[in-house]
């Protein structure tokens, strides 16, 4: 036991509120602790002092009792938020992880506003500002994936092809032999972040 706890347990010992373990307890920390014995008499003589003002001396002032009191070191009571947390800490961490992810999540649309561009036979593309362009009888081999751009398809994706936060064209002659996906709002891109990390950590 530290000192702050004992003395906050000096005062639910005086107001008699004590449990036999916590008094046990509190008796322990005293014998080893010479600051909070000497401590825990002096409480002792104040509450001594103020029962005899009030039963044995009439005149004695109530505004000076007040004055007395409120000088006491009051007792750390334990907020209840603090005590929910200690209760239930699977909720608690489960609601933390999700804070997490969501300011992540917010973190990343905010600041990715340049144009990325990921996926195999990359020499196979041509970049034109923020517009990748798979020309006519070019191949990729693999998944192709495009953000904050807009993505021209005129050869061949030999996977799936994503435009996160873009425009799509495919043109007449275009073969995709994967999904096509587009994607637009903020919760679909958040999906696709958390499947892509969770596909990611489990290819590793």
């Amino acid at each position: 036991m530290d000192c702050n706890s004992a003395v906050s347990l000096m005062h639910e010992c005086l107001d008699e509120s004590l449990s036999p373990a916590q008094k046990v307890e509190l008796k322990s920390h005293l014998v080893i602790c010479p600051d909070c014995r000497m401590r825990f008499k002096e409480l002792e003589q104040t509450e001594m002092l103020l029962f005899a003002m009030k039963h044995y001396s009439p005149s004695a002032s109530d505004e000076l009792t007040n004055r007395i009191m409120n000088a006491l070191p009051q007792p750390k009571r334990q907020q209840v938020w603090l005590k929910w947390v200690k209760g239930h800490p699977a909720l608690t961490a489960a609601a933390f992880f999700l804070v997490v992810m969501l300011f992540s999540a917010l973190n990343f649309w905010n600041q990715n506003n340049e144009m990325v561009v990921k996926g195999n036979n990359l020499d196979q593309i041509v970049i034109q500002g923020n517009t990748v362009i798979v020309p006519e009888g070019k191949s990729i081999a693999g998944d192709l994936t495009i953000e904050n751009g807009t993505a021209q398809v005129y050869g061949d994706v030999n996977g799936n092809l994503t435009v996160i936060d873009g425009q799509l064209f495919q043109a007449s002659t275009a073969h995709i032999s994967g999904q096509v996906k587009s994607i637009d709002q903020a919760l679909d891109w958040f999906w696709y972040k958390i499947t892509n990390m969770v596909n990611e950590v489990a290819y590793r």
